[in-house]
């Protein structure tokens, strides 16, 4: 049988077949021998064919194939004899949830997490969350983030899980298609979810004021069926977003408006560092390209990630 992989939680995968059964399945040993530089070798969204358990009491399943994926999500992983962990593949789009603070999410955790996305082909659209509760000065930081982002081509919506503002434009967005919610724990994507469906009832925690951090209610990657003809994968909330497998000389290609300015540089492998008669500088110099955004891939390109070497899930 094929089906597709609903949920992972590490030796278990709950697998729906073409008919909407769900079975319980593991994997063959030899999976993890095959060479595969991934503490998961198989990852939320993908498709697989699994066979019944016929030794098993239960009606379990074994799963023996793992068909391609168009893309997927990666970040670092914790397992240091590993290098990667996927989040979830054979993504449509991938809302990543920001809010300005309670808590705060930086502008270089947003660039790592756009630069993976860009890397690995995933459309992303920035929703502004709890836009209810700030104040003027709060308001005008999303409008200006809002505008950076917008300018260099990602879609951002302004939303308010609680009041419902601009939830059915979500919802539209998400109509027939697969859809990934990100963020910093505590953003609201399970509130999010739940006023976008009601029915599914996830579990939500208030944040915690000792340390304006989010308690994190997500334990592992899910997918769900909405009753509007759309798919999504709930995630754990992630503390730092380490990039992979990438040389320094490809970094800049995922900044979009980077890479639109590559061509005029002098060196056709300037690295927008030092480099004389670079277009990426010369643009910074003119306020044409963010500086938050600049300081994110210099930090990318010196391999900064002190901060972020503890890319894990608040909960494993």
């Amino acid at each position: 049988m094929t089906g597709l992989v609903y949920k992972s939680t590490g030796s278990w995968y709950t697998v729906k077949n073409e008919l909407g059964v769900t079975y319980e399945c593991r994997i063959k040993g030899k999976f993890r021998l095959q060479g595969i530089k991934s503490t998961n070798p198989i990852a939320v969204g993908d498709y697989v064919d699994f066979e019944l358990d016929t030794k098993s009491d239960k009606e379990t399943g074994v799963i023996t194939t793992i068909h391609d994926r168009h893309n997927y999500i990666v970040r670092k992983s914790v397992n240091l004899s590993k290098q990667t962990h996927i989040i979830a593949s054979n993504i449509d789009q991938v809302f990543l949830l920001v809010t300005i603070d309670n808590p705060p999410t930086f502008t270089s955790f947003i660039d790592r997490f756009l630069v993976t996305a860009e890397a690995y082909s995933v459309k992303v659209v920035i929703l502004f969350n709890k836009v209810d509760t700030y104040d003027e000065d709060t308001f005008m930081e999303v409008k200006y983030l809002a505008h950076i982002y917008r300018k260099i081509g990602y879609e951002c919506i302004g939303i308010s899980a609680v009041t419902g503002k601009n939830i059915d434009q979500v919802k539209g967005l998400m109509k027939d298609k697969v859809s990934m919610f990100t963020g910093h724990s505590g953003v609201g994507k399970s509130t999010l979810v739940n006023a976008i469906e009601p029915d599914l009832d996830l579990k939500t925690k208030a944040i915690s004021s000792q340390h304006s951090q989010g308690q994190h209610t997500t334990t592992f990657a899910e997918m769900f069926d909405l009753s509007f003809g759309a798919k999504i994968i709930d995630t754990p909330g992630i503390k730092g977003f380490g990039i992979v497998d990438m040389e320094k000389e490809e970094i800049g290609d995922y900044f979009p408006e980077f890479f639109a300015l590559k061509q005029d540089c002098k060196f056709n492998n300037c690295l927008h560092i030092e480099e004389p008669k670079c277009a990426v500088k010369d643009a910074l110099d003119r306020d044409e390209i963010a500086a938050s955004r600049y300081a994110s891939y210099v930090q990318m390109i010196e391999g900064d990630e002190q901060h972020y070497r503890t890319d894990i899930w608040e909960k494993e």
